[in-house]
């Protein structure tokens, strides 16, 4: 491991030591097949349209390193969040993901979806597979939520309780289908969709914030939300009520951070939450606590199905 690598995995460490962590859930982070992944570095490297300014990606190692880093900053249980941008893209994604999972036992199965035909059946046998969290990306995407194709998906997946990571915010840069509305119509047919609301919901914090106070299986990740890079060009507004809001709905928000695709170390994200100043109990609630329970990962480090061992494990 380089000194780089080292000094961060000391920073994470001594964070989780001030907090009483005993290790990380990160649900948000980013493994995709090789040439994709290659695809999406170019992209931000080139300020895509989609991300509309200078963003150098922090980490770029090879993928076995990034999966090293990870464990090394004490992340038990992370994700491999991926999404198709066209039709045909998704069940040749889900494959990779579900074999990624299945040679790193520390990877929460992933899986998409896509608003096209035989969505319903992919999504079905990637459940039955033991999918254990989705992702959907409505601003890369470029699609309605509310797509009829989707609603059939939509249904089994609040039916067997699998969270989905949703992109459905306006930031970086809005989509034509981004923002709280179709979030809200698509809550108001499915009420008891586990959809975690990615980035916090940037920039429209405080919309996304009253669905999860409205609908108790909406939850909220903290992918990039606080960071200075974010704060930059989407600042969270700092009044006592808002944070008081924030501070409540903490049994529903969770770590996500971006890795590998963040402009800044890993440990600049759990720093900046913790300068929320919501107390050492929301920080242990949202970094760890919060993902175990969603996903039984204190049960299943029990059991021996955890990751590798490593300074946390």
């Amino acid at each position: 491991m380089s000194d780089q690598g080292v000094d961060e995995r000391a920073a994470v460490r001594a964070f989780r030591e001030r907090v009483g962590l005993p290790a990380l859930v990160d649900v948000h982070t980013h493994f995709m097949p090789d040439r994709v992944l290659k695809k999406v570095w170019a992209y931000f490297d080139g300020a895509g349209p989609l991300v509309g300014r200078v963003w150098p990606i922090q980490y770029r190692q090879e993928e076995d390193e990034r999966i090293a880093l990870l464990r090394g900053f004490g992340v038990r249980a992370f994700t491999s969040m991926l999404y198709p941008h066209k039709p045909g893209m998704a069940v040749w994604l889900n494959a990779w993901a579900a074999d990624f999972a299945a040679r790193t036992p520390d990877c929460l199965r992933t899986a998409t979806l896509f608003p096209e035909p035989g969505v319903e059946a992919y999504v079905k046998e990637a459940v039955a597979g033991g999918a254990r969290v989705f992702k959907a990306h409505v601003q890369v995407g470029g699609y309605d939520p509310n797509d009829a194709l989707l609603d059939p998906a939509w249904g089994l997946l609040a039916e067997a309780g699998v969270p989905v990571v949703t992109h459905c915010g306006s930031g970086p840069v809005p989509g034509r289908f981004t923002g709280p509305g179709p979030i809200r119509a698509l809550l108001a047919r499915h009420p008891r969709l586990r959809l975690v609301v990615a980035h916090l919901g940037m920039p429209e914090y405080a919309e996304f914030m009253t669905l999860a106070e409205q609908y108790g299986e909406v939850r909220l990740d903290t992918t990039m939300a606080f960071t200075d890079f974010t704060e930059d060009i989407a600042p969270f507004r700092r009044d006592s009520e808002t944070l008081a809001r924030l501070a409540a709905l903490g049994d529903r928000v969770l770590l996500g951070t971006d890795f590998p695709n963040i402009p800044y170390p890993y440990v600049h994200q759990l720093e900046a939450l913790e300068r929320l100043g919501l107390g050492d109990d929301w920080l242990r609630a949202v970094c760890y606590g919060n993902g175990a329970s969603l996903f039984g990962v204190d049960g299943e480090v029990a059991a021996g199905r955890g990751g590798p061992e490593g300074d946390v494990l």
